[in-house]
């Protein structure tokens, strides 16, 4: 029998990972129990063809939303978030935020508690899904999105409330701006350190797997101080700490005729209306895109719906010390117990997880085995649906499929 341990976070930043690690689970609320039921055996069965028996992972469930209050009292409990430090990788299900108890949202505060800086969406089109598109095969791009800050910070006040009142008469009187007084109003940080930390691991993750470019997503032809500044920042962090392999745009028209050398990674930004039409329509130009916290939210939700939805969108938030896979969609209660809803964005994030700690093998099997599976037409309702022919399955069923095509 493997003996358990932890994952460690070496000084370099490496990962020291044991045959069997470790790892925390959050179920997650509505939809949780089903998708969790059906990602973790689709997991188990991957690691087990992958390294026949040689590596397994040991699964150690923590709390938080629904479950997490009736257990201790606590919609976060702060065991939760110091077991998720200790072990370093961690997966979680959708959580339901509660309406006026204390979180504006649950996902967001782990992201900040745990300083999980970098939301990385990778959305790539996979052959047989439904789309909106006429060429979905050419979107395959990975958004980092700042995670920490914004206007996700939480820094508002709502019409009348004596703070928003403050802070207007503030406005007024030392700033001299004009601000409708039945007004409610909030602040929008954006730092350097956390738009060049983002920025690095974008332009890192580019160089890892040879990606041509990234691509500054940013409203700094309006907001000039805080997405301007994004941009500048961003520009600046590529010279700094990757000068020798990358190049921006606008050099690589003066000094190489618009070829780009071999080995480097191509610098630009686009204005964020503006990406979204470079999305729908030339989204072949586009590999890595990083993007201050709210645009990321828009354009990695608008690049999913192009390839097909949310239902097969997988997503990680990744800092220093730590990460959290997870499903991006919410917890659709309406289903929840029916052993109905499309597991593949908490599977796909599960893939994810194993590249995270080295395992890629066993992540490639889980990629392929959903891309068969759809190509069979075996598929749960939401893509039943849209498919002729196609074989509906439950949750639990689209599940053993996969484990059958691994």
């Amino acid at each position: 029998m493997m003996q358990e341990s932890k994952i460690i976070v070496e000084n370099s930043g490496a990962l020291n990972v044991p045959d069997c690690p470790v790892i925390p689970f959050i179920e997650g609320d509505g939809i949780g129990p089903d998708i969790w039921a059906a990602t973790v055996r689709v997991l188990d069965a991957s690691i087990e063809q992958a390294y026949t028996g040689t590596k397994k992972i040991s699964w150690l469930e923590v709390f938080a939303g629904e479950k997490g209050f009736e257990k201790s009292g606590s919609w976060l409990p702060d065991e939760t978030l110091n077991k998720i430090r200790e072990h370093v990788a961690a997966i979680k299900g959708p959580l339901t935020t509660p309406v006026g108890k204390g979180f504006r949202s649950l996902n967001v505060t782990i992201r900040q508690k745990l300083d999980l800086y970098a939301c990385v969406r990778p959305i790539r089109y996979i052959e047989g899904v439904p789309s909106p598109m006429k060429h979905p095969e050419k979107i395959n791009m990975v958004v980092f999105r700042e995670n920490t800050e914004d206007v996700y910070a939480g820094i508002e006040w709502a019409k009348g409330t004596r703070e928003a009142e403050r802070l207007i008469a503030f406005l007024e009187s030392e700033m001299k701006i004009a601000i409708s007084q039945d007004s409610g109003i909030g602040i929008k940080p954006i730092s350097e350190t956390a738009s060049k930390r983002l920025v690095a691991s974008a332009i890192r993750h580019a160089i890892d797997h040879g990606l041509g470019s990234v691509t500054l997503m940013h409203k700094g032809n309006i907001m000039k101080f805080t997405e301007g500044a994004f941009k500048e920042w961003g520009y600046e962090t590529a010279e700094e700490l990757f000068g020798d392999q990358t190049v921006t745009e606008a050099a690589l028209w003066v000094k190489y005729d618009g070829v780009c050398p071999e080995g480097k990674v191509v610098i630009k930004d686009r204005i964020a209306d503006m990406m979204f039409q470079q999305v729908l329509l030339r989204p072949e130009e586009y590999q890595v895109i990083a993007t201050p916290n709210l645009n990321g939210d828009y354009i990695s939700d608008a690049l999913a719906a192009q390839a097909g939805g949310l239902g097969l969108a997988p997503g990680a938030n990744i800092g220093d010390r730590c990460a959290v896979f997870e499903a991006t969609h919410g917890t659709a209660p309406k289903y929840a117990g029916q052993d109905k809803v499309n597991p593949g964005s908490l599977i796909l994030s599960g893939a994810m997880m194993l590249d995270f700690i080295g395992w890629q093998k066993a992540a490639e099997k889980i990629r392929k085995a959903v891309q068969k599976t759809i190509c069979d037409r075996v598929v749960t309702y939401d893509l039943a649906r849209q498919l002729e022919g196609a074989r509906k399955v439950k949750c639990s069923e689209f599940a053993t499929a996969l484990i059958e095509r691994l």
